[in-house]
Formats: C-alpha cells, structure tokens, sequence
C-alpha cells in the first residue's frame, strides 16, 4: 500500500458496524422489549416472592438506558450486589444487579421485624450470610427471565454466586466490549425502595420474543419453601467467634519492658470472665476452663434471645 492509497483509509465505524452485525438496535426498538420484560417481572415476581418470602416485595418498572455493558455495570455503583447469569440457547453471558438496601431489609424483615418498622438501610457492601440470603432473590430474578423469553430446550439460569460491586474484577482491556441495556425494576420493601437491574447484551435483547407472564395461579409449584431456605442459610453461614478475656491492669512502663516469657494475671482471681463475640457484637459472657488438652469457655449467659444474636451476627 502506497502512502498516497494509506491516507485514503479510515477506520470503520464502530457503532455503524455493530448495528449492521445485529449487535446494536434503536432506543425505540430496544424500549419496546425492555418495557415488555418490565411488565412481565412486575407481574411474576411479587407472586413469585411473596408467596415464599412471606412477605410483600412491590415491583414495578423504572425504565432503561443503553450503552456498553461495562460502563453500565460500572454505573451501578459499588454497594450492589451483582451476579453472572447464562441461560442455554437464549444469553451466555447477562447480568442483575440490586442495591444493597432492600436486601438489608429483607434480611430484617426475615429475622422478625415488621417490615413497617424497618427503616430505610444506609447502602453498603454486604457480608457474607447477608449474600447467603440474596442468592434466593438473583435466583427468583433469573427465573422470571427464563420465564419471560423465548429460550428453546427448558433449560434452567446458571446464576453465579453474588459478589459485592467493589469486589467486581476489571474487565479485561484485549476484550471489546458489547453493546447492552440495562432493564432497571423498582423493589421495595415496607419504606425501603431499591431497584435492581438486569443487563442485557443488545444482540440478544434484537432477537428476544418476550412471553406474557402465566396466570398466578399457575405459580404454584415454585413454592419450594423460601423462607425456611434462606434461614437455614443464616444458621448455616460460618462465622468466626473471638473471646476477650480481661487481664491484670500494668503500667505502660512495665507494657513496654514486657519480653518473652513475662506472664500477665487474669484479672479475675477465680471464675474467668470471657467475653465471646462476632463481627465486634458482644454474644455471651462465659467463664474460662480446660477440657483435656483444650482450654475452653463454658457460656453463662447471653446477650439477648436467639433471635437478638442472629441480628447482632447480621448487623
């Protein structure tokens, strides 16, 4: 190539490109089948969670934007929990994002609280039983999708583990990246409203034929007992006690002369006073002793009843 035909090259057009591969549609086009989703999960969802939940989650439709998939995750902000979702012959490769208040809240409402009397949850990362419990929630959101569209063959959502935004690895720079909208759906929960969004490549979302939802009386069979899954997640989740014991009040001079093999008394002569606690809650006051070659405590008391550690643990 001569320098007189090089300066006659330009390069193609992305955007141009990508709509005449199908990858990329018009917000009028676009609009259509994300509304046409919304209205579909505003009408299988609360069904789909009250009637397991046991209690009422208001859904309902909040519009969408378009743009590249890794900004519009990147838009949802690092306290929303997000999950990798594929579905066979529909979407190797969406996502759902929800913010972190309605599922704090969930928690709260799971754990006995009136959800009109939970109040509005500041957004956070979430911890890890906190996720425990979403998983349910990305899972019912993922079935609405299966449900919604026009995927051959029955197959099931694969819905990877929930992972707090921040913790969200950097995509990779040598991929480019793909043209998708974002279908956002107001969730709320007594005074707490959130919403959670599905993101979708524009490929799959062009070929999309949405289904209108079942009558609800045919969700019935979903009833897998939910909210005794999600508390036996809870009392399942591994969570790492500490116990404190107080020892003999010294000097800072003597502190800091301290070398090994220095002994510091308890500061209680017989019955050892031990504080156990989790995540810096305080959980049960014992009494310090020794079970054959293990040193162990013995509970005395509690900080409250079951229910008071669980959202001691939780919070």
């Amino acid at each position: 190539m001569n320098p007189s035909t090089a300066s006659n090259v330009y390069a193609f057009d992305k955007r141009l490109l990508a709509r005449m591969t199908g990858a990329l549609g018009d917000e009028k086009t676009i609009g259509r089948t994300a509304l046409e989703l919304g209205h579909v999960f505003s009408e299988l969802l609360p069904d789909m969670l009250r009637a397991e939940a046991g209690c009422e989650l208001a859904i309902g439709y909040a519009g969408f934007t378009m743009g590249l998939r890794n900004e519009l995750i990147a838009d949802l902000g690092e306290a929303v929990l997000l999950s990798d979702v594929s579905l066979r012959n529909w979407c190797a490769d969406f996502q759902i994002g929800c913010d972190s208040p309605v599922l704090i809240a969930l928690v709260e409402a799971l754990l006995g609280a009136e959800p009109t009397d939970i109040e509005e949850p500041l957004p956070r990362a979430l911890s890890k039983i906190e996720i425990d419990v979403a998983v349910p929630v990305f899972d019912r959101i993922a079935e609405a999708v299966r449900m919604a569209v026009n995927a051959s063959g029955g197959f099931e959502p694969v819905v990877g583990r929930p992972h707090n935004g921040a913790e969200r690895m950097q995509p990779d720079p040598t991929l480019e990246d793909v043209y998708a909208a974002s279908i956002d759906m107001t969730i709320g929960l007594g005074p707490v409203l959130s919403t959670f969004s599905v993101i979708i490549p524009q490929s799959v979302l062009l070929k999309t034929h949405v289904v209108p939802p079942r009558s609800a009386g045919r969700n019935e069979d979903m009833k897998t007992g939910w909210s005794e899954q999600l508390e036996e997640q809870i009392r399942r989740s591994a969570v790492t006690i500490e116990a404190r014991i107080r020892l003999e009040s010294l000097t800072l001079a003597t502190i800091s002369r301290l070398q090994p093999g220095d002994v510091i008394p308890f500061h209680d002569g017989q019955e050892v006073r031990v504080e156990v606690n989790a995540n810096g809650r305080d959980l049960y006051v014992c009494e310090f002793g020794r079970s054959g070659s293990k040193y162990t405590v013995r509970i005395k008391d509690t900080h409250g009843s079951e229910q008071d550690i669980l959202r001691h643990i939780m919070s």
